[in-house]
């Protein structure tokens, strides 16, 4: 996938990226080894001093980032708001907690002093998705730095303008440059990367696939990974519910981020008893939501991010009507430009 920025509603490129060349990126890993060695000295109220004003900075330009997510991979614009405002909130959170979270730990043995202590690791990589383009850098990122680490960004190729705003947050808000940097690189690239010596463990949110790459390339190294992977969350309904409660949890359960979320309600498994009037009630809930503009405050649907995974979506929906699936509402991408479909509800799959 070429590294742009494409805008989901309307399917024009707006800025295309030069990958960085291996030089580049092996400068950069220069930096960060170099940055750790200090970075790690650091007192925790240094460090939470540049991460209070990394919260402040998003605050304080929370209109500008929230319309760059939504610009780059189509979130409806005051859900992008709230990303932002949870980012200060981690940024805070970490800062205030860190020092108290690594302190030493004392352990009784028959030893004269026996204790667990907390030290950061070195460089660490992070690939990170294009679904919740700040939340998932951050909550990565500021735990990671208050621990003494420095962190290097390979971000999703479809949202690089946050991954480098990103980094530029970190920067203004005091950190050295090499504490955390952003690489506009592929994802074979990435994991081609575990193998170098500079770099001590990886994260990654994406794919089983690209997890099982990346973490089959750490293991060879014999470093440590945090992954979060797909799933197919259940929402399960039970005839003694609260079927306006379940309404009302249901439809951000799964229609949060345009349905883009790794933890949706992905399944409805609802008791025979009172299935119909629950998928009656769904249905027209699905069906009152407005679907359009990602950057209008009114939009609750905004377009998915990219062409091929509307194409996937298409798929999806012809096959399971194939297989004999009631259609309730939506069901067929929308003519028009972008890459939209609507709430859709297949039941009897």
């Amino acid at each position: 996938m070429a590294i742009a920025t494409i805008n989901p509603a309307n399917g024009q490129t707006v800025q295309t990226f030069t990958p960085h060349s291996a030089a580049a990126v092996d400068a950069k890993l220069d930096l960060a080894q170099e940055t750790f060695r200090s970075f790690r000295a650091l007192p925790f109220a240094q460090r939470g001093q540049w991460l209070r004003r990394a919260a402040d900075i998003l605050e304080e330009r929370r209109d500008e980032w929230a319309h760059l997510m939504t610009l780059e991979m189509g979130k409806p614009v005051q859900q992008a708001i709230a990303e932002v405002n949870k980012c200060a909130l981690v940024c805070r959170f970490y800062a205030d907690q860190a020092e108290e979270f690594l302190a030493d730990e004392m352990v009784a043995t028959d030893a004269s002093q026996s204790f667990i202590a907390y030290q950061p690791l070195g460089v660490i990589l992070a690939v990170m998705p294009w679904n919740f383009p700040f939340w998932q850098v951050f909550r990565f990122a500021a735990p990671a730095l208050m621990a003494g680490n420095v962190g290097l960004l390979k971000h999703a190729s479809n949202v690089p303008q946050c991954a480098l705003a990103i980094a530029e947050i970190f920067q203004t808000a005091g950190f050295p440059e090499g504490a955390f940097q952003t690489l506009l690189i592929g994802g074979k690239a990435a994991s081609e990367l575990m193998a170098d010596d500079r770099i001590q463990a990886g994260t990654l949110t994406g794919s089983e696939p690209a997890g099982a790459s990346f973490a089959s390339a750490a293991a060879q190294q014999i470093k440590k990974t945090v992954l979060e992977l797909g799933g197919s969350d259940p929402f399960i309904v039970l005839e003694d519910a609260n079927l306006d409660q379940a309404i009302q949890t249901a439809v951000p359960a799964r229609m949060q981020n345009n349905g883009q979320s790794c933890i949706a309600a992905k399944r409805f498994i609802v008791q025979a008893s009172i299935a119909e009037e629950f998928f009656q009630r769904l249905t027209k809930a699905f069906q009152a939501l407005k679907v359009g503009d990602p950057s209008e405050p009114s939009t609750d649907i905004g377009p998915l991010a990219t062409p091929d995974i509307l194409a996937d979506l298409v798929d999806q929906v012809e096959q399971t009507m194939a297989a004999g699936a009631r259609c309730r509402c939506g069901g067929q991408a929308l003519d028009q430009p972008g890459y939209y479909y609507p709430p859709t509800l297949l039941t009897d799959v």
